[in-house]
């Protein structure tokens, strides 16, 4: 889906409001913003609005419209592989023999979380519990 974006149309994305000191940095914020709000609209389920006719919009004076493009997929997977950090207790009779053994806590934790939850591989969607 393509949108336009502007700092006088934000009515397709209420709350989407990148910021930035050069047009070049304006596109690329205006890029990650755009696909960090669609990311969570679709998480939380919410419909998501077909974008202003560049014909519609209405422009100031010394005002371009842009086009902004944003192909979600690249941005989902990116998103998703983020890494979360938590935090965890074990005993420090285990944590002083695993640390002995160099045991990389976050990839045990992780494949023990697929394995305690039936998962080879990330799903390709995962949308949040209501």
């Amino acid at each position: 889906m393509i949108y336009t974006f502007s700092d006088i149309n934000t009515n397709d994305l209420p709350g989407c409001l990148p910021c930035a000191h050069t047009t070049d940095e304006a596109i690329r914020n205006a890029k990650e913003a755009m696909a960090l709000h669609l990311w969570s609209m679709e998480q939380d389920g919410d419909p998501i609005p077909e974008p202003t006719p560049i014909n519609k919009l209405h422009l100031g004076p010394n005002q371009i419209p842009v086009l902004i493009e944003v192909y979600m997929p690249t941005y989902r997977e990116a998103i998703e592989n983020t890494s979360v950090k938590k935090t965890l207790t074990v005993p420090q009779w285990l944590n002083r023999i695993a640390e002995e053994k160099r045991v990389n806590f976050s990839q045990v934790l992780q494949n023990a979380l697929k394995a305690h939850l039936g998962i080879e591989h990330r799903p390709r969607s995962i949308k949040k519990q209501p």
